[in-house]
């Protein structure tokens, strides 16, 4: 039977078994599910906004500027005249991509500093750990516009400025995992054939520190465009006429007395992302936390 189990089929029907039960878990979440349909159906919406938006995001009508929520135009208009609702709907392309790109960058980079700084220890661990400290204590966002500023504005220097400043992060998160399971009795097995340390780290630690990372990513997601949006509020971000979510809440703030409509859907789209993301962390969180019983 053991054999059964450690063979390739057995340890690919182990996995599926485990993905199931994740699966059912978060099933049985339903703010957790709501989350998840809402984020997907505002991916393809941007994935396919040359194709369901009703206008072009850059298409003016110096005849229709300010116009408040019509049948033609669900959203209003902005003062250039451009389609709120398209260029909402564009926006997503944007916003979505930095959250989703940085965050990815920073656990890639987060995953490998802590895994270096959790398994080797000693002084590789004591000096990492100094930086990350330093690092961290800048403010997140004072650190992005610290680095948005040095870089300048720009869709890939914002993405730059949100990944260093949230790859401490998963770094001292993968580090606490890898400090958990550095000892256990599969590693020494793997050592005690004289595995490389890469492939102990790739094949055997990783694997079991991913779940926190999957979590932690996730919501740090929504955190990106939150950050992303403040950003582009402050000119730091995404340029116009770039249709950035944070790019549409600057551009009318000088009109928010008389015109709300051209900040009130913007920033209602910024709020239902982030709290969908964080409505799906915290359901991945319950579903893998081996911890939590049912």
């Amino acid at each position: 039977m053991r054999n059964e189990m450690t063979s390739p089929a057995g340890r690919k029907l182990k996995k599926s078994s485990q993905l199931k039960y994740i699966a059912g878990r978060l099933k049985r979440n339903k703010l957790a599910v709501a989350g998840l349909i809402i984020i997907i159906i505002m991916t393809l919406v941007a994935i396919f906004s040359p194709w369901l938006a009703p206008y072009q995001y850059d298409k003016t009508d110096l005849s229709n500027m300010f116009s408040p929520p019509t049948r033609e135009h669900p959203f209003g208009t902005d003062e250039l005249g451009r389609d709120i609702l398209s260029r909402i709907m564009y926006g997503g392309r944007y916003s979505l991509r930095i959250g989703i790109i940085s965050i990815s960058c920073a656990a890639v980079a987060g995953a490998a500093i802590g895994s270096v700084a959790g398994y080797f220890g000693g002084k590789s661990d004591l000096l990492i750990m100094r930086v990350l400290d330093i690092i961290q204590a800048i403010p997140g966002l004072v650190l992005a516009i610290a680095v948005s500023a040095t870089l300048g504005p720009g869709f890939t220097n914002c993405i730059i400025a949100l990944a260093i400043g949230v790859t401490p992060a998963f770094a001292r998160m993968t580090r606490a995992s890898i400090l958990n399971i550095r000892k256990m009795e599969y590693l020494e097995a793997a050592t005690s054939i004289n595995a490389s340390n890469f492939r102990i780290i790739s094949r055997h630690v990783l694997p079991n520190a991913l779940s926190p990372l999957i979590v932690q990513s996730t919501m740090g997601i929504a955190t990106a465009i939150l950050i992303a949006a403040s950003l582009s509020f402050i000119g730091l971000g995404v340029q116009p006429p770039t249709p950035e979510w944070g790019a549409m809440l600057a551009g009318g703030r000088n009109y928010i007395t008389n015109y709300p409509h051209l900040v009130i859907f913007p920033g209602v789209t910024i709020m239902i992302a982030v709290l969908s993301l964080n409505m799906l962390g915290d359901g991945l969180r319950d579903a893998l936390d081996p911890k939590l019983k049912d």
